[in-house]
């Protein structure tokens, strides 16, 4: 059974040009193995994920991610059952948010991920995929 897991998350410490890399490699080799897909949408001190895959995997990469002592505030948005994959073309894409940045404030200028509902983060997180470049695009 696929699902889709979307949740937001904080930083504990500072996001660097290495935290990010170090993240995109682990999630690009991890997600590959297990056939999870997905999106990191990385914003000014918070994290917006997507994960899509069968139910057991996304289940035991979630629970690593809870345990995970990089990220606080972590907060499932949803769960859902899903018979297609949304972002299916990424082992793990990712795109950044900026409070600043004129598409979002335009566009979403209420958007606060802790109080959007699942539809509209996927709903942005797809808009942001479509007008931007994602950093990473391995096709799992």
């Amino acid at each position: 059974m696929l699902v889709r897991l979307l949740y937001v998350s904080q930083p504990t410490g500072p996001i660097t040009t290495t935290v990010t890399t170090l993240i995109l490699e682990k999630s690009v080799a991890y997600n590959k193995k297990e056939n999870i897909t997905g999106v990191l949408c990385q914003g000014s001190d918070l994290w917006i994920q997507v994960l899509e895959g069968e139910r057991s995997q996304v289940n035991v990469l979630y629970a690593r991610i809870m345990a995970d002592r990089n990220h606080k505030n972590i907060e499932l948005l949803s769960m859902e059952e899903i018979t297609h994959r949304q972002f299916g073309q990424w082992s793990m894409a990712l795109v950044y948010l900026s409070k600043d940045d004129p598409m979002v404030k335009m566009a979403h200028p209420e958007f606060d991920p802790y109080s959007a509902s699942a539809k509209d983060a996927i709903s942005i997180l797809d808009e942001l995929l479509k007008t931007g470049s994602p950093i990473v695009s391995n096709a799992s």
